[in-house]
């Protein structure tokens, strides 16, 4: 006879596969840093190139090109989106939108005297994105903008402690030939420093006009165009102005210690339209030099104030004090699941039949229910009626409720077995497992005799 070979045991698989679970990791990974990045540069959604008077905007009244310029120029320039960063030593860039809340701009202007420079550049043009329809709106980039017209801020001058300035907007005609209609005119001048320039549209030309404010640039007439509140002493903003030092005397209400304000009147200087004029760029630069006064500090340009503030970096916050501990536990806990997940301890246990075939089985089954229910000492009675009546149909008796019948045919037939009427007794009455498998075995006994 051939030897039937053994068939060696299936290897035991794991329910996924590992490629594909390493792949799903992987991706998890990726975007998971991709949250991260997105959280930490402040990109959650919403486009802030959307067309306003902001560090951010692209169009023609933006100052994308300014933040850029500073960069490459060396300067540290910060983007912020964070009302926290106003209270900061730095050079504070504000670009406030027309209708703001004055007592707002004033408390931050205040808070900032002791703290560093404060530049605010005052808004004119009011723009709006390009709408989809009309000639050359699909060649237009995002954040363009096309200018409505021109208006002087809408700002309670008091609520700035600016009660002596004055704003003006010069604005000239247009010939009526359309929305492309060309200014009448030559394009308005500036003067500063020794330096000259013109401004992009002689449409509107926007000038302060006060006692306390030092002119930095004027235009041709004589009116200016950017200054800083003549309140303390500048040496570069006074040096740029044309002043070698003030004259104040020891009686006039002069603070040498706290840091100065200028104030950009007419935009078209600083914004994206008039960068396009290199001599713009370089008395714009010029003018941040002096305000800087030699220090070097960081320059903030402030989005808060056109809408666009938002709440604390949550990636920032989890890498801070308190949430640092936190942070460093998630990264443990996270490599420790990870070894685990993938250096684990010998392959994946091979799970047989919960039940199993066979008559054994089944009989092995219902004796575990039986003993997880407690109702072992419930079995006696039973067993014993089943073996007693096996037993007499082996004697062949037909009244198998007799005991004592059974049992004298019991001593004729085997008389060396053991007492059946006791055992029955002890059966039926049993409450103790050991009591009740002894008197089970011992009738089995005299089973198995009659079977011989």
């Amino acid at each position: 006879m051939s030897e039937i070979a053994a068939t060696p045991p299936a290897k035991a698989q794991g329910t996924f596969n590992p490629r594909v679970v390493l792949a799903l990791l992987v991706f998890g990974f990726a975007a998971f840093l991709a949250t991260l990045y997105f959280i930490g540069t402040g990109n959650t959604g919403r486009d802030i190139n959307d067309g306003g008077g902001h560090v951010s905007g692209s169009g023609l009244n933006g100052y994308a090109a300014l933040a850029d310029y500073l960069e490459a120029e060396g300067h540290d320039v910060v983007r912020s989106r964070s009302k926290g960063a106003l209270d900061d030593s730095t050079l504070l860039i504000l670009t406030p939108p027309h209708y703001i809340d004055s007592e707002e701009l004033g408390q931050i202007i205040d808070n900032r005297r002791f703290t560093g420079p404060t530049l605010i550049i005052m808004p004119k043009w009011i723009a709006s994105q390009i709408p989809t329809g009309i000639p050359g709106a699909d060649e237009a980039q995002d954040g363009w903008v096309t200018l409505q017209g021109a208006a002087s801020p809408d700002w309670d001058m008091d609520s700035l402690n600016l009660s002596e300035l004055d704003t003006r907007l010069d604005e000239q005609e247009r010939e009526p030939r359309g929305e492309a209609a060309e200014p009448t005119g030559p394009l308005p001048t500036w003067r500063a420093n020794g330096r000259d320039g013109k401004l992009p549209s002689a449409d509107a030309v926007q000038t302060i006009s006060s006692g306390n404010v030092v002119t930095l640039v004027r235009d041709a007439k004589n009116q200016t165009l950017a200054g800083f509140l003549d309140d303390g002493y500048y040496p570069l903003l006074d040096d740029f102005a044309g002043r070698v030092e003030p004259g104040y005397d020891d009686d006039d209400d002069v603070e040498y210690s706290q840091y100065n304000v200028v104030i950009v009147a007419e935009p078209d200087l600083f914004n994206n339209w008039g960068f396009a004029n290199r001599a713009n760029a370089e008395i714009a630069h010029a003018m941040i030099d002096a305000a800087l006064d030699d220090e070097d500090l960081p320059i903030v340009f402030d989005m808060t104030l056109n809408g666009l503030g938002t709440s604390k970096n949550l990636l920032t916050l989890a890498f801070s004090p308190p949430f640092l501990a936190a942070t460093i536990c998630l990264v443990i806990a996270l490599i420790a699941i990870g070894w685990r997940a993938f250096r684990r301890f010998g392959p994946p246990v091979h799970e047989g039949r919960q039940i199993a075939f066979g008559k054994s089985q089944l009989v092995e089954n219902s004796a575990g229910f039986i003993r997880r229910a407690k109702r072992l000492h419930l079995v006696g009675a039973p067993y014993a009626t089943l073996v007693s009546s096996r037993i007499a149909e082996a004697l062949g008796l037909r009244n198998t409720d007799d005991i004592s019948q059974v049992e004298d045919a019991l001593a004729k037939r085997v008389p060396d077995a053991p007492s059946y009427s006791e055992n029955v007794r002890k059966l039926r009455e049993a409450r103790d497992p050991g009591e009740m498998l002894r008197s089970a075995q011992a009738l089995k006994s005299i089973e198995r005799m009659l079977e011989r």
